[in-house]
C-alpha cells in the first residue's frame, strides 16, 4: 500500500539531510584547511631543521605531529559521515520511487482490468416481452417500453464511451466503437442489427420490426405523436384502398 503520509514528509526529512550535509561540508573544509597550514608549517620546520643540522635527514624518522594525523584522521571520519548520509538520502528517494511506480502499476492494470470488463459485456441487451407483439398493444405499455428502449440506449452510449480507447477522444465523429457483441442478443431495424444509439418505436402494434434506428429511418428528433414505420404506412394506404 502506498503511504502518502510518507511521501508528503519526503521534502522535510531531505531537506534535513541535505542541511546536515552541508554543515559536515563546511566542518570538513575547516579541518582540512587548518591541517594543510599545519603540514605545510611542520614541512618548513623540517626543511629548516635539516639544513641547521638539527634534524637527522632520514625518512623513516620524519613524520607529522600528531595533531597534524589526528586531523587526518577526523576528516577522514567527516567525509565517511557524508557519504553515509548521501546514501540514506538515495536510498530514501529510491524506496519512494519504486512504491510509486508498484502503485502506478497497480492502478493501470485495475484501470485495464475494468474496461475490459465493461467491453467484455458489451452492449446491454434489451429487455424481453413477456409474449408476443400483440402483448404490447396498450399505449399504457408501448410508452413504459418506449421508456425501457431508451434507458438501456443510453445505458449502452455510457457503456461504449467508457470503453473505447483513448484514441478514440482524438476522433469524436467516429462510430466505429469495435465493442464485441452477444450473439444472443436480438436484432432490430432494417438494417437488421442490435440496439445502439437513440431508437424509435413503430406505434402498429403488428409491426414485424418494431424498433428503429434514428439513422437508418431518417428521423434526427424523438416524434411528438404517434410514428409509423415505411412498412405499416404502406400497409395502411393499401387497406385504405381496399
Amino acid at each position: 500500500m502506498f503511504n502518502y503520509s510518507d511521501l508528503e514528509s519526503l521534502p522535510n526529512v531531505l531537506q534535513r539531510k541535505y542541511a546536515l550535509l552541508r554543515d559536515l561540508d563546511k566542518s570538513l573544509q575547516e579541518i582540512q584547511r587548518q591541517n594543510e597550514q599545519r603540514c605545510e608549517q611542520e614541512i618548513e620546520d623540517i626543511k629548516q631543521g635539516v639544513k641547521s643540522g638539527n634534524i637527522t635527514p632520514d625518512p623513516s624518522l620524519i613524520r607529522f605531529s600528531d595533531e597534524a594525523l589526528d586531523e587526518q584522521k577526523h576528516s577522514i571520519r567527516i567525509a565517511d559521515e557524508k557519504v553515509a548520509l548521501a546514501v540514506q538520502a538515495y536510498d530514501l528517494v529510491d524506496t519512494h520511487i519504486q512504491q510509486l511506480d508498484q502503485y502506478l502499476r497497480k492502478f493501470d492494470e485495475d484501470i485495464r482490468r475494468e474496461r475490459d470488463g465493461i467491453a467484455g459485456t458489451g452492449l446491454p441487451a434489451p429487455i424481453p416481452d413477456s409474449g408476443t407483439k400483440s402483448g404490447r398493444g396498450s399505449e399504457s405499455s408501448r410508452g413504459g417500453r418506449k421508456k425501457t428502449r431508451l434507458a438501456a440506449a443510453a445505458a449502452a452510449a455510457a457503456a461504449a464511451e467508457a470503453a473505447a480507447p483513448v484514441t478514440a477522444a482524438a476522433n469524436p465523429t467516429s462510430m466505429d466503437l469495435d465493442l464485441p457483441v452477444d450473439p444472443n442478443e436480438p436484432t432490430y431495424c432494417i438494417c437488421d442489427q442490435v440496439s445502439y444509439g437513440e431508437m424509435v418505436a413503430c406505434d402498429n402494434p403488428d409491426c414485424k420490426i418494431e424498433w428503429f434506428h434514428f439513422g437508418c429511418v431518417g428521423v434526427k428528433e424523438r416524434p411528438k405523436g404517434a410514428w409509423y414505420c415505411s412498412d405499416c404506412i404502406g400497409m395502411q394506404k393499401r387497406r385504405k384502398g381496399k
